[in-house]
């Protein structure tokens, strides 16, 4: 088995993570607290689903499906974080990015371990 902190999947979280964690030091106080904690939140648990998923072989399908719906609350989160003018435009696009490519892989990893 390989180590969690090894799977490209988990990188590209942790980074995400890490991309975020310095945007939201920029939100408004209004937006950094509620919309900026719960976005950390489901970023961490997400990078602990994919630990989760990685150690587990009988319940791996379940979890990757539970890591596909938080990403889908993610990608919502970020949204609407972009859409009240917290993040930037730029950071928008990377972090969609980085978004779009996890869930990809989530997906991969979720349809070869259905087989």
């Amino acid at each position: 088995m390989v180590l969690a902190t090894e799977l490209n999947v988990y990188k590209t979280t942790y980074d995400l993570t890490l991309a975020t964690f310095h945007v939201i030091k920029g939100f408004s106080r209004e937006y950094k607290y509620t919309l900026g904690e719960t976005i950390k939140r489901e970023l961490l648990e997400l990078a602990v689903l994919i630990y989760r998923a990685n150690v587990s072989r009988h319940h791996r399908w379940d979890i990757l499906t539970v890591s596909r719906e938080r990403m889908e609350a993610l990608r919502l989160l970020f949204r609407l974080a972009h859409d009240l003018k917290t993040i930037p435009l730029t950071h928008f696009v990377t972090l969609s990015e980085s978004i779009e490519s996890i869930s990809k892989q989530l997906t991969a990893w979720e349809k070869s371990s259905a087989r």
